[in-house]
């Protein structure tokens, strides 16, 4: 076994990991969306946003491993830091560095190993998003680009760690949040031609809560849907309060078809919610549907729009269908 090489600008690199406090902190689903997608994506057990200290690497977001650290000493991530591209190690039991490695010999005998190593914003390699598989494998020309792509989400949630990207009463991501973290996804949509779409849900009655029962209960009302939200969709999917009384889904791998699928199942849990009769109000949806079109969209603001735009003509024909009953 080789132990990692400690880079030359160490205490610049450590200084720079400390100064972003997550060392230490809780799981945070702006990392393990990352991290839950990449284990979907490329289909290995274990997924990790691994982050080197000074002597132990330390896993700000885990899927599919119970450690929440281990020594540095025999870490792949402290070799991978070093190096500016992935770094990807086929088949650990035929690697000088890693082939007598307790990791490896032991649990969870790593035999594929893929590590970005992620920058901080000052440029600083601070440790890796990373997969790892017990079974050997290969990663072609378009698995480098799906991981890295993968990787600058993590470094874009780094970047913006002093920027509000949560939602505060609903603790799901707010527009910004949604925006930065669709960007890349679509980006990958594209790379792999598969299609993604977008669900818009309005709160109709909201105000009509907010007048009838107050502040209180119209923010319980936001928070109850935001729970069912988490409940009807995927951990890989997108989930985000875009406005007051407006919330979006953007589903990647689904058509229409799987969308219109989400929507009734959203539909039964609101049904249910509503004949549970344990709040004193309903929730009232308005749902709209937008399938992501490369020409289009060329960002997922677009996609709102799209979505927003679909909203209004039907509070339009709404409103001429009215007037013309009345006439």
């Amino acid at each position: 076994m080789i132990k990692p090489p400690i880079p030359a600008d160490e205490f610049r690199r450590l200084e720079s990991l400390r100064s972003l406090k997550l060392l230490d902190t809780p799981p945070e689903e702006r990392f393990d969306r990352v991290t839950r997608l990449a284990r979907r994506v490329f289909g290995v057990p274990i997924s990790l946003v691994s982050l080197v200290d000074a002597d132990r690497q330390w896993f700000k977001s885990s899927q599919g491993l119970e450690a929440t650290e281990t020594p540095r000493d025999i870490s792949f991530c402290g070799h991978a830091i070093v190096g500016d591209r992935i770094m990807v190690v086929n088949d650990a039991t035929g690697d000088e560095r890693f082939c007598d490695n307790p990791l490896v010999c032991g649990a969870p005998n790593i035999r594929f190993y893929a590590g970005y190593p992620l920058n901080a914003p000052d440029g600083a390699k601070i440790g890796t998003l990373c997969l790892i598989d017990s079974q050997p494998r290969d990663m072609s020309q378009e698995d480098l680009k799906l991981l890295r792509e993968l990787g600058r989400m993590v470094e874009e949630e780094l970047l913006l760690a002093t920027m509000t990207t949560t939602d505060g009463t609903t603790g799901l991501s707010n527009r910004l949040g949604f925006s930065l973290i669709s960007e890349h996804l679509l980006a990958m949509c594209r790379r792999m031609e598969v299609p993604a779409s977008l669900l818009v849900f309005t709160l109709t009655n909201l105000r009509e809560i907010d007048e009838s029962s107050g502040d209180d209960l119209a923010e319980r009302a936001i928070v109850e849907l935001g729970q069912l939200l988490q409940t009807c969709f995927r951990d890989s999917d997108v989930i985000a309060r875009l406005g007051m009384d407006t919330f979006g889904v953007l589903l990647a791998g689904t058509n229409l078809d799987g969308a219109d699928r989400g929507r009734e199942r959203l539909s039964n849990l609101v049904t249910q919610h509503n004949l549970d009769g344990q709040a004193a109000y309903e929730l009232e949806l308005d749902t709209h549907v937008v399938a992501y079109n490369t020409e289009r969209h060329p960002n997922p603001e677009a996609l709102v729009c799209e979505a927003k735009e679909r909203a209004g003509q039907t509070e339009s024909d709404a409103t001429d269908n009215v007037a013309g009953a009345m006439s």
